[in-house]
C-alpha cells in the first residue's frame, strides 16, 4: 500500500475550501444512497463528510465497497455544503469533501464493540479486551488528550518555578508506604528480591540531601492494594520535594499548580485561597478527612479544593496493637511535639507536619515536612517496634545520609490519575488511563497475570506450590 503524500489533517479543512487535498483516516460510517455515497472519515483532528459521485466512476465504485473502521486515503475537493444540509452539531458540518480518488490502506473486520458512542453501556471486560478499539471512541480520545494537556501544564508550571525533573529507580528496596509491595526476583542474586516503588519517597529525600533544592517528576508507582474506581495497582503521581521550606511554602506551591491546571482547562475553582481544616476539624465537621465542599446540586465543572493539616503522627496498628506511622515514617512531628516524641510520652496526641489536599470528595494528594534529624528518625523507628538492627537493615542508608548534612525539606505527591478523572468528569480513573486493569487486576488486551515458563522459574530459583493453584 502506498503512503499518503502531503496529507492534510481533517481539522484543517475549514481553511481550505475550494482546494484539492489528500486526507487519510478511519471510516466512521458509510451511507449508500445509490448514486450518492456519503462517507464520514475521521482522524485525530476531526471528522468530515465525504461524497462520492457517479461522475468519478472509479472512486464511486470503490466507495461502495468500503466498511466502517477501514483505513483509507482520499484525494478530493473541499466544498461548502448546501445551506440546508449544514450540520451545526459538527465542527466541520458546513463542509463536504468531493471524492476524486480513493485508496484502501487497510481493511477491518466488523468491530466486536461499538466505537462511536461513549461506551458506558458496554461491559468492562469487552472494553478492556479490545482497548485499542475502545480508545478510538471520541470520549476516550478527548480524555487522553486532556491527560496530555494536564501533564504539559504541570511541567510548564514546575519548570517556571525552578524545579528540576529527575527520574528515580523502578527497581528498589521495599519501603513502608501503607500498602503491599510488588516484588521482583533477582536472577543475579538468587533468593533476593527488588521491590517496585510505592512512591519515590526516600529517593526524593536523598535528592534534597544531594543539593537539588527543587525536584519533581511524573512518577510511576505501584501498590499491591485492593482495586477500586479511584485506585489501580499502577498509578502516576506528581512527585515533588523542596529544600529550605516550611509547610506553608509547599501548600502555596501546590495550590498555585492546581489553580493553574484547573483554570487552564476551563474549570472553576470554588474558593481561593483553598480553605484549611485541621484533621480534627474535618472529622468532626464532615465525618472523614476527605469531603466535598460543592453546594448542591454539585456542578461537575467546579473544583472544590481544601487542605487538611495536623494529622496524627502515630496510630495503633489494629492487628499488633503497636504504634505505627499514620502516613509514612518520615513525617516530621510538629516542633512543639518533638520533646514528647523523644520521651515516648502522649504518643496518641502527637501531631505531624502532614497535610492532604482534597477535592470534590477525593483525596488528591498527601505530603509532609520530613524528619531531617537522624536522632528523631531513629526514635520513630524505635517507637514502631524496630530494633536498632532492623532499623539499620531497612533504613540505614537514609539515616546515615542525614549524618552528612540535611537541609530541612518537605514535599507532596498529587495523584495525576485522580486529578485528570475529576477534570474529565469521569466516574473512575480507568477512563483516563490508556491501558488500565480491570477490577480483578487483569491487564488490558494482554493476558496478565499469566503463568511463567518452567525455564524462567528455574533460572530464578523459584518453585510454585502447585497445591495452592
Amino acid at each position: 500500500m502506498s503512503k499518503p503524500e502531503n496529507r492534510t489533517k481533517i481539522g484543517s479543512l475549514k481553511e481550505m475550501v475550494g482546494q484539492e487535498v489528500t486526507v487519510a483516516g478511519f471510516v466512521d460510517i458509510r451511507r449508500d444512497h445509490g448514486k450518492l455515497i456519503f462517507i464520514d472519515l475521521r482522524d485525530e483532528s476531526g471528522k468530515v463528510q465525504m461524497i462520492a459521485l457517479p461522475s468519478h466512476a472509479e472512486a464511486h465504485a470503490l466507495a461502495g465497497t468500503i466498511r466502517p473502521e477501514w483505513v483509507v486515503s482520499v484525494t478530493g475537493k473541499v466544498n461548502n455544503r448546501p445551506e440546508k444540509l449544514v450540520n451545526t452539531n459538527e465542527p466541520l458540518g458546513s463542509l463536504e469533501l468531493e471524492v476524486l480518488s480513493l485508496e484502501v490502506l487497510s481493511k477491518a473486520e466488523t468491530p466486536p464493540i461499538d466505537v462511536r458512542e461513549d461506551g458506558h453501556d458496554i461491559g468492562e471486560e469487552a472494553r478492556l479486551k479490545y482497548r485499542y478499539l475502545d480508545l478510538r471512541r471520541p470520549r476516550m480520545q478527548k480524555n487522553l488528550r486532556l491527560r496530555y494537556t494536564v501533564t504539559k501544564l504541570i511541567r510548564d508550571y514546575m519548570h517556571k518555578n525552578d524545579f528540576v525533573e529527575i527520574e528515580t529507580p523502578m527497581l528498589t528496596k521495599t519501603s513502608p508506604e501503607g500498602a503491599r509491595d510488588f516484588l521482583v526476583p533477582s536472577r543475579l542474586q538468587p533468593g533476593k528480591f527488588y521491590a517496585l516503588p510505592q512512591a519515590p519517597q526516600q529517593y526524593k529525600q536523598l535528592l534534597m540531601l544531594s543539593g537539588f533544592e527543587r525536584y519533581f517528576q511524573l512518577a510511576r508507582a505501584m501498590r499491591d492494594e485492593d482495586l477500586r474506581g479511584d485506585r489501580q495497582f499502577e498509578h502516576t503521581q506528581i512527585d515533588l520535594e523542596m529544600a529550605f521550606v516550611k509547610e506553608r511554602d509547599v501548600l502555596d506551591l501546590v495550590e498555585g499548580l492546581m489553580i493553574h491546571v484547573a483554570e487552564s482547562v476551563g474549570k472553576t475553582v470554588l474558593k481561593k485561597p483553598f480553605p484549611v481544616y485541621t484533621h480534627e476539624e474535618a472529622v468532626k465537621q464532615f465525618g472523614a478527612d476527605k469531603f466535598d465542599l460543592r453546594p448542591e446540586p454539585r456542578d461537575p465543572n467546579v473544583m472544590a479544593f481544601a487542605w487538611v493539616v495536623d494529622f496524627p503522627l502515630l496510630e495503633k496498628d489494629t492487628v499488633t496493637d503497636k504504634w505505627t506511622f499514620a502516613h509514612n515514617p518520615f513525617s516530621a512531628p510538629r516542633a512543639e511535639h518533638v520533646e514528647s516524641l523523644m520521651k515516648g510520652e502522649d504518643l496518641g496526641n502527637l501531631r505531624a507536619q502532614q497535610y492532604d489536599l482534597v477535592c470534590n470528595g477525593y483525596e488528591l494528594a498527601s505530603g509532609g515536612v520530613r524528619i531531617s534529624d537522624p536522632k528523631v528518625q531513629r526514635r520513630v523507628f524505635e517507637i514502631m517496634g524496630l530494633t536498632p538492627e532492623e532499623a539499620e537493615s531497612r533504613f540505614g542508608h537514609i539515616i546515615h545520609a542525614y549524618e552528612y548534612g540535611a537541609p530541612p525539606h518537605a514535599g507532596m505527591a498529587p495523584g495525576l490519575d485522580r486529578l485528570v478523572m475529576l477534570l474529565a468528569n469521569e466516574p473512575n480513573i480507568r477512563e483516563v488511563i490508556a491501558f488500565p486493569m480491570d477490577a480483578g487486576g487483569h491487564t488490558s488486551v494482554m493476558d496478565a497475570p499469566s503463568d511463567a515458563r518452567p525455564d524462567q522459574l528455574q533460572e530464578l530459583g523459584i518453585k510454585i506450590n502447585t497445591k495452592d493453584k
